[in-house]
């Protein structure tokens, strides 16, 4: 009976202190910390800078092919993790930036990837620009 008891108040604390996915708004904050100076305020690769790049920074609500986000490869190019057949190598590497706490994410495989938190709050909002 005691067991059970401390199994159930078990579940009960890990319910209660489940992590909270990160919104577009908390990626939206990191997006004009780090990006717009390229990308825009929108978004789009028409930054301040971006007439000074060849090419020109990626418009970045054109990401989704098909109606599909792809996730994974956002995360890694973000990250500086894999950034093979892009063109320029001007992009900086935000990995190191971009460290902190966990939160699972799901990118596609429905596998749950332990992701820093501005990382995932970051995809969270670039995902919620894309063009329609």
């Amino acid at each position: 009976m005691a067991r059970n008891l401390m199994i159930s108040m078990a579940i009960l604390v890990a319910a209660c202190t489940q992590v909270s996915m990160p919104e577009a708004p908390e990626g939206q904050a990191l997006f004009a910390e780090n990006c717009v100076q390229c990308h825009g305020t929108s978004g789009m690769g028409d930054g301040p800078w971006a007439s000074a790049y060849s090419p020109r920074p990626a418009d970045l609500t054109r990401l989704s092919a098909n109606g599909v986000f792809p996730k994974a490869r956002v995360l890694s190019v973000i990250d500086g993790y894999d950034r093979t057949g892009l063109p320029g190598k001007d992009m900086p590497e935000f990995g190191l930036l971009l460290e902190g706490d966990t939160v699972p994410v799901d990118v596609g495989d429905g596998v749950l990837t332990p992701t820093p938190r501005p990382l995932a709050a970051l995809l969270a909002y670039l995902e919620s620009i894309q063009a329609q």
